[in-house]
């Protein structure tokens, strides 16, 4: 009996890895006797220019491979005049390898400038800048800068918006609902902010061969169903430890309001490095007016705990500062990829916590989400991010 169960697992095994062994044998074959026969047209090279920093009397480009074939740099030119370049480590580039390529230029702060390569084949290759700036040096005064502006456009605005909390303990079930709603408002609004602004740097500074619309999605579904399945996990725990379950929906909007500041940081670090972005007080009021609703967004499942001062302040802090880690990175080590990457993740975050808060109004007697409550709450929390992100 115990072999003829042996047996079957074995037959089981072999029947689900005999497809692989047959895709193993297909790809083995394209890529060897078929290459011949499937070389159909004429591949073309293609290269992306990720990063150009202007350094001193000095630009360099930061090129990736994104082609399907080597490629090697023949020359490169500013303003369509042929420029002396060195390319480290060398000019012949595999498939996604990358290299740095330095053309000594005498460049003018805020003028425009048009970058372009040239591979082996005679393609050219061209970005445009629109305005030359510096690039960014490490320091710790550039480092307490962004500190200060993460904390004027994350930390303080959040921690502002948690003081409508005792406003929010005194009303009634139905207001609170209302809140709850609206909060789910405010969410949705930063969850498709999110989205769109991961397409933008997709589409921008993306090679086509990455699929960015794609990346985009995937990461999003993922991180939402990573996050949900957390997120269970801690409201079940909350059942039966300390942990009450609206603490612990609050925690959960706070990590995915931090992780959405987290790539809001980056693209704030990212302009102030390209100078495109100049932080006058008119726009630090503007990030505070935006950013201060998700403070309200993290009260108003707190509204019925007790002694929770504390535990706000935490909560404000996981929303908030990663604003300025964001920052910091985005300013100094900035990549696209990574960018798409976050921001993907912060909207699968929010729209993870969207769910949860539904379910908990639910579950505390709102058994109708379309109540004049619920749809007055999520649309005048959209509409109330909509109006302050006008400001931004």
């Amino acid at each position: 009996m115990e072999l003829s169960d042996k047996s079957s697992k074995g037959k089981l095994i072999a029947s689900g890895l005999i497809p692989f062994a047959f895709l193993v044998i297909l790809i083995a074959y394209i890529f060897g006797p078929g290459s011949d026969l499937l070389d159909l047209g004429i591949p073309l090279p293609e290269i992306t220019m990720e990063k150009v920093d202007f350094i001193d009397s000095e630009i360099q480009i930061t090129v990736r491979n994104t082609g399907p074939i080597p490629v090697e740099i023949a020359m490169a030119d500013v303003n369509d005049r042929i420029q002396p370049a060195a390319v480290e480590p060398d000019r012949y580039l595999e498939r996604y390898e990358t290299a740095l390529v330095r053309i000594p230029f005498e460049w003018n702060p805020a003028e425009p400038y048009i970058v372009g390569l040239t591979v082996e084949d005679g393609t050219r290759f061209e970005k445009e800048i629109e305005a030359a700036a510096p690039a960014l040096e490490p320091s710790l005064e550039l480092v307490g800068l962004f500190a200060i502006i993460g904390t004027y456009v994350g930390i303080i605005p959040v921690m502002i918006g948690l003081l409508w909390l005792p406003f929010i303990k005194k009303i009634s079930k139905q207001k609170y609902h209302f809140f709850l709603a609206l909060t789910a408002g405010l969410l949705l609004f930063l969850g498709i902010d999110s989205v769109e602004e991961a397409l933008e740097v997709s589409e921008e500074n993306l090679a086509g061969s990455f699929n960015g619309v794609l990346l985009v999605a995937t990461v999003l579904v993922l991180s939402f169903l990573g996050l949900y399945y957390s997120g269970e996990k801690l409201i079940s725990r909350a059942k039966s430890s300390r942990i009450t379950k609206p603490v612990a929906i609050a925690l959960m909007i706070s990590i995915g309001i931090g992780l959405h500041n987290f790539g809001e940081g980056l693209a704030i670090g990212a302009a102030v490095g390209l100078g495109s972005i100049a932080f006058s007080t008119f726009l630090i009021v503007g990030f505070a007016m935006h950013n201060t609703t998700e403070g309200l967004a993290i009260a108003s499942p707190m509204s019925r705990e007790k002694k929770v001062i504390g535990k706000l302040a935490v909560m404000g802090m996981i929303a908030g500062a990663p604003a300025i880690f964001g920052a910091w990175v985005g300013g100094f080590v900035y990549s696209p990829f990574t960018s798409v990457i976050f921001l993907s993740i912060g909207a699968g975050a929010i729209f993870q916590v969207i769910i949860t808060i539904l379910k908990w109004i639910r579950e505390d007697g709102d058994k109708n989400l379309s109540s004049a409550a619920m749809a007055s709450g999520f649309a005048i929390g959209m509409v109330v991010m909509y109006v302050t992100s006008i400001f931004v």
